[in-house]
């Protein structure tokens, strides 16, 4: 892609990191007339070293994958005008779907780092999910739902997760009674997005029908209006391999 900057919202050209700190704002941000300004060719730079240290030193951005990443990045630090040019709403929530080892859960938690504070997410596997269900019960509902919330200044924020590989994970009992954990807690965050802005963000292998096979029509719908839909493309290579 060329060099050129992006814009965050209200309060992207720097130097090549030579550190790597908890927040890129500090790092490959220039602060200017209200706006954070990012390159995205530092933006990356700083994503490829921070996930090194997550991930190990094999990790790398692959050059396939930066249309991909430059989306995220124009959503995660509230660059309006080119959100919309991607056909993105900044009030929606992030669908990341791909192939099996294509990077999702793993560019997931690297863009959380270019959020907003009260934006910026847990990436939480459906599968953990649903172990707590088997072992607290309907109580894991509320727990990602209504009882989602932190405060910063003595406010309630929502708190934004990602939910990660939705639809792998398998439909828990507690006490001999079934439930499709996560289509009551993707429910119930449609119902706090409609009235409290709260957002939500999904990994998946699926595609839209295979969700709607495991959910229902009425999960599906509703994703439609709470997610923006960030696609890999299928034949995108295995990067565990």
């Amino acid at each position: 892609m060329k060099d050129h900057s992006i814009k965050s919202g209200p309060a992207g050209s720097v130097s090549r990191p030579t550190r790597i700190i908890q927040s890129p704002y500090d790092q490959v941000a220039r602060f200017k007339s209200g706006v954070f300004h990012f390159n995205f060719q530092q933006s990356v730079l700083w994503m490829e070293e921070k996930g090194k240290m997550l991930f190990g030193k094999h990790f790398r951005i692959e050059p396939d994958d930066l249309e991909l990443i430059y989306k995220l990045l124009v959503y995660a630090i509230g660059d309006q005008e080119n959100a919309e040019r991607h056909g993105m709403s900044l009030s929606k929530g992030l669908l990341i779907s791909g192939p099996i080892g294509c990077g999702k859960s793993t560019l997931a938690r690297l863009i959380s780092y270019f959020c907003a504070r009260e934006s910026q997410f847990m990436v939480k596997p459906t599968r953990e999910i649903s172990f707590e269900f088997e072992k607290d019960g309907y109580a894991v509902i509320n727990r990602y739902s209504k009882g989602s919330y932190f405060k910063i200044g003595g406010i309630p924020v929502p708190k934004v997760y990602c939910f990660d590989d939705l639809g792998l994970e398998q439909t828990p009992k507690h006490f001999g009674n079934e439930c499709k954990v996560m289509a009551e807690i993707l429910l119930a965050r449609y119902d706090l997005f409609m009235t409290k802005r709260m957002q939500t963000h999904i990994t998946t292998n699926l595609s839209a029908s295979e969700l709607e096979a495991i959910y229902g029509n009425r999960i599906r719908s509703r994703m439609r209006e709470m997610f923006n839909l960030v696609a890999f493309d299928r034949e995108s290579k295995d990067k565990r391999r």
